[in-house]
């Protein structure tokens, strides 16, 4: 029996009896969001989400876990909407009619990272090249193990490079922890990771902007890390909030949303693009 999986469960629906208990005594709209840890860790939706309640009157609480885990909480109707960036499951999602509506509304990139001596010598290789010759110099390589956009980025990046995505081998550490508990992990071994950008600069303004682990890879099209905001469907999940969720996907959608999230800066550096439609 995996007690961690029981506590983080019992963890969420603590989460929502507290905050329906609470919306209900104050009388004021309320929804339960599950979204993946990059925008949670970053500090984004502590910045975005005072805004969001002010100009609509909804109180918007959040429990950030991997992208897999988000959407499962989200088939069992345990929240109400959802901020996640795994866009194939996400379209798989919908497809088996578990979500309704999907909307783009930011993105930033896939890197890799690793120390600045880079023992695998992958600097500036192009991300296929650069998995191959850490496999073959069997150089550490942390990896979040724990079903997240980025793990399922991951996995899918592997494959590309013609390599059964590791597993078992001495090399390759699954820590099944968030982004920054993996690239803490990473720096204490000296190994390499995959981040996104948008985390991997909350690193650095962590370390006062000189970060021991430094992006190696970066660049490719297929390193494009999409987030989106994804409503439950209704015939799934009768008693979730649609109509609150799809004010939620429209406000990230707005001009004033998409002005904040392109303003959101740590050193100078913006975390997140906004783009949506």
């Amino acid at each position: 029996m995996n007690t961690k999986k029981i506590m983080s469960g019992l963890m969420v629906a603590l989460m929502v009896m507290v905050f329906a208990v609470t919306v209900q005594a104050g009388e004021k709209k309320g929804l339960m969001m599950a979204t993946t840890t990059s925008t949670d860790n970053t500090g984004l939706l502590d910045y975005l989400i005072p805004h969001f309640e002010r100009e609509t009157g909804i109180a918007l609480k959040w429990t950030s876990t991997g992208t897999g885990k988000a959407l499962k909480l989200g088939q069992n109707c345990d929240v109400d909407v959802l901020l996640v960036h795994a866009p194939p499951a996400e379209k798989s999602y919908i497809k088996k009619g578990y979500g309704k509506n999907r909307r783009e509304v930011m993105y930033n990139d896939f890197v890799i990272i690793g120390p600045k001596a880079d023992p695998a010598g992958v600097k500036g290789k192009n991300i296929s090249d650069a998995l191959v010759a850490v496999k073959s110099k069997a150089a550490l390589f942390m990896s979040r193990g724990d079903d997240s956009g980025t793990n399922k980025k991951e996995k899918l990046l592997w494959k590309n490079a013609g390599i059964t995505p590791p597993d078992k081998e001495n090399w390759y550490v699954q820590t099944g922890q968030g982004m920054l508990a993996t690239i803490t992990v990473a720096q204490e071994k000296n190994g390499y990771t995959m981040t996104d950008r948008g985390t991997y600069i909350k690193y650095q303004d962590q370390q006062s902007g000189n970060a021991p682990l430094t992006v190696l890879v970066e660049g490719d099209d297929i390193l494009l890390n999409q987030y989106s905001v994804l409503t439950l469907d209704p015939t799934n999940c009768p008693n979730a909030k649609y109509d609150l969720a799809l004010a939620f996907s429209d406000w990230m959608a707005s001009e004033s949303a998409q002005k904040k999230i392109g303003e959101f800066r740590l050193l100078g550096q913006k975390l997140f693009i906004p783009n949506a439609k």
